[in-house]
């Protein structure tokens, strides 16, 4: 049996599928961590109140409320990572993940080694978020757009509060320690995802995700062909 590469955790695993749910408990059990599953979203929210998992497996088609409803609720409940299971080739799933808040998405049929890599990544890196936060527990950023609260992890914009995964707030402060230097898809990888595994794309849809929920199509600028760069506003 291999040793765990991470501690063990606690993992919930929402799926109808009971083929699926055996598989990712021998997987992941082999490895050291606990298995919880849950066959729908609503099983699946009451088990996350009662056990309070490290991550979550969440499936996208659910026999009740859908996968992305049973996100947005963990979302407001919390931010343990989230793994999203989509079909076959389903691209539109894919990108949906990233774009309503998952940490990262695996698709069926996947592998048993790709399964744990995949969770010990996620952990890992939830793992070096909460050491940043602990090592900048006093820095405030501020300018007249918006104030990042890393010891709190708080962003405000417009003197009210903006809602941000915690892969949404990494993104955000590294543009913000970098601010005004271009950053290419590999550093902004490096730096916010931790993960070699993440592909360039996934960058663009996160900064047009970080626009949108800042209200400011210019607060992160496109430099073609090099990377982004965040832009404080000029003070009047």
């Amino acid at each position: 049996m291999p040793a765990p590469s991470t501690a063990a955790i606690k993992v919930l695993v929402v799926d109808d599928d009971p083929v699926i749910c055996e598989l990712v408990g021998q997987v992941l059990e082999g490895r050291g961590h606990t298995v919880l599953s849950a066959p729908d979203g609503a099983r699946g929210l009451r088990l996350l109140f009662a056990e309070r998992p490290d991550l979550v497996i969440l499936d996208v088609d659910l026999p009740d409320m859908d996968g992305w409803q049973v996100l947005d609720r963990i979302r407001g409940l919390g931010d343990m990572p989230v793994l999203m299971l989509t079909a076959k080739d389903r691209e539109l799933d894919k990108v949906r993940a990233l774009r309503e808040g998952a940490d990262d998405y695996l698709t069926k049929p996947f592998g048993h080694q790709e399964l744990p890599a995949r969770v010990e990544a996620l952990m890992r890196r939830a793992a070096a978020d909460r050491s940043d936060g602990e090592s900048r527990l006093e820095q405030i950023y501020a300018d007249a757009r918006l104030t990042v609260d890393h010891g709190q992890r708080l962003v405000t914009s417009g003197g009210e509060e903006v809602p941000l995964t915690p892969l949404e707030f990494r993104l955000l402060a590294a543009f913000v320690e970098n601010r005004g230097q271009v950053l290419s898809s590999d550093q902004l990888i490096e730096i916010a995802w931790r993960d070699p595994l993440v592909q360039p794309n996934q960058v663009k849809l996160y900064v047009s995700r970080l626009r949108r929920k800042l209200g400011d199509p210019d607060a992160i600028e496109t430099v073609r062909g090099f990377g982004y760069r965040y832009l404080p506003p000029k003070e009047a």
